[in-house]
């Protein structure tokens, strides 16, 4: 499922609390994001569409929780990243950020102890 940065805005505030009214959605994310409430509700029906959120019916009005989970998503995107610009591959990932000092020293902490966690 393919989710676009405008709709991924949208998802995020789902995921952060939910389920979510179609206004409590534009409080959210349109003033942030210079958007009109119209470019939300054309959103949240996009990722209706593509059963990235739920709707469920309360009165008149619709609650909207997500159907993806952040995690799925975040495999996802990333998955797809490290294909088209590493073939698959996540050592030449780490070296691109290691060239030219883009990893903090916090940064190369932590890549230490996963490596670390990962050969046990």
């Amino acid at each position: 499922m393919k989710i676009s940065a405008a709709e991924s805005v949208v998802m995020e505030a789902l995921w952060r609390r939910s389920p979510l009214t179609s206004e409590a959605i534009m409080t959210e994310v349109c003033e942030p994001q210079g958007w009109t409430d119209g470019t939300v509700k054309v959103l949240i029906s996009r990722l209706v569409k593509k059963k990235a959120v739920g709707a469920t019916a309360d009165g008149r009005r619709y609650q909207y929780a997500p159907l993806l989970t952040r995690e799925a998503y975040v495999g996802a995107e990333s998955q797809g990243l490290l294909d088209r610009l590493f073939q698959g591959r996540l050592a030449p990932l780490v070296m691109h950020f290691s060239e030219g000092d883009k990893l903090s020293d916090e940064d190369i902490a932590e890549l230490k102890a996963l490596v670390e966690r990962i050969g046990k």
